[in-house]
């Protein structure tokens, strides 16, 4: 059956009060820049409290469906045929050859759920639900009601047109993109931070995100490799500005001056004064990482505290209860996992010491930081200077 409208449900924008219109508003927006590159043409439109997608000639359905799997804030996409109304007689020819085209082997259980929101109609609801059915059950003996757990639920909306569908196929939850303002994501090429871009996004939070280079240690295809990673994750959460920033002379002065225990612990807290800078100059209202609890050296709770001790802004850690499966798990549904694992190293990998300090203690990790007092600002500063600004948007399911 060729399908082309698609009534989009939402879930917690539904509970907003006075100001649920800024959150439909901002739906229609992600799904219009969701669809923009989806072959063929589509409108997007507000009606009654109902978000529609309408698809005009050709057009590729399961393109268009994927798009729209990956809009947060749509809990369910029903594929939809629109009917003129014309009188109850034509309604159920059209629920008939609408049943014949879904359901063509006949022997399921049904259920008719009618909405009626043209208050004008001659039939209330109830007797919509009673009549299509018997219509159903003479056309198709085979089929039986089930009002219970039917393996068919035909949702019947009338309003100005009618509306007739019976699948949903589930969308990603949350909340629109852009609705609860802005974070600073600190993505590298791993696993973990891309994930955690994806599930601060679903909150509505629009990213912003820090990569930090290291060449000639780390290579170019290694930017490249982050690049795409924040194309995937931009997928789901919109454009996405990245900053890359050289953090060679940092880390090489760090090294050279600190103990080598706590190289890691030391280069994070100056990754997040450099990645908090460019929050604030982009008016983000907290860091984003992925971090989990025990996962590896620097991610121990008394690391995790002697890097947060550098930060004015929150720091969101999402995945801070997850194990690695958990984590991977998601990487694969949102389709990262395999280029996070590509074979490039990022910065944090190239200056690992051997036996890193996983319970740092602050004072001394302030102690060993005033070795840096002649030159860090100066390397700091020319770092946030000569950082380049690359701004990322989706990529195509691979």
């Amino acid at each position: 059956m060729r399908f082309h409208s698609f009534l989009i449900k939402y879930g917690e924008i539904g509970i907003k009060g006075k100001n649920r219109y800024l959150f439909e508003d901002a739906l229609v927006r992600q799904i219009r820049f969701s669809l923009k590159d989806v072959d063929g043409d589509s409108y997007v439109h507000k009606a009654q409290g109902r978000v529609y997608v309408e698809c005009t000639g050709e057009y590729d359905y399961e393109e268009t469906v994927e798009a729209l799997k990956r809009v947060f804030g749509i809990v369910g996409i029903c594929p939809v045929v629109r009917v003129e109304d014309r009188g109850f007689e034509q309604l159920s020819k059209d629920v008939v050859s609408y049943m014949e085209g879904m359901y063509p082997e006949g022997n399921l259980t049904f259920k008719v759920e009618a909405r009626r929101s043209k208050k004008q109609y001659p039939m209330t609801s109830m007797e919509i639900n009673s009549e299509l059915g018997g219509v159903i059950l003479d056309a198709f003996p085979g089929m039986k009601v089930d009002v219970h757990n039917p393996k068919i639920r035909l949702n019947v909306e009338v309003r100005e047109e009618i509306y007739l569908y019976s699948e949903t196929i589930s969308g990603p939850g949350g909340m629109p993109v852009g609705t609860n303002g802005r974070a600073m994501l600190l993505l590298s090429g791993g696993i973990d931070s891309p994930v955690a871009g994806y599930m601060i996004a679903k909150r509505g939070v629009q990213l912003h995100a820090t990569y930090f280079h290291a060449p000639p240690y780390t290579s170019e295809r290694a930017k490249e490799k982050v690049v795409d990673l924040a194309k995937l994750v931009s997928r789901y959460a919109g454009p996405i500005q990245l900053h890359v920033v050289n953090f060679t002379d940092i880390q090489l002065y760090i090294y050279e001056k600190c103990p080598h225990e706590e190289l890691t612990i030391i280069m994070r807290r100056y990754m997040m004064k450099i990645a908090e800078y460019f929050a604030k100059e982009n008016h983000c209202l907290g860091l984003i990482t992925g971090e989990s609890i025990g996962q590896v050296a620097s991610q121990t709770m008394q690391s995790l505290a002697a890097t947060n001790s550098v930060c004015t802004l929150p720091v969101y850690r999402p995945l801070i209860g997850f194990d690695k499966r958990e984590i991977v798990e998601i990487a694969e549904k949102i389709d990262t996992f395999e280029t996070s694992i590509q074979p490039f190293e990022d910065c944090c990998t190239i200056f690992v010491a051997k036996h890193p300090v996983t319970k740092p203690n602050l004072e001394r990790i302030e102690k060993s930081e005033r070795n840096l007092e002649e030159k860090i600002d100066e390397l700091v500063k020319t770092a946030i200077e000569s950082a380049e600004i690359i701004t990322v948007e989706q990529s195509k399911t691979p």
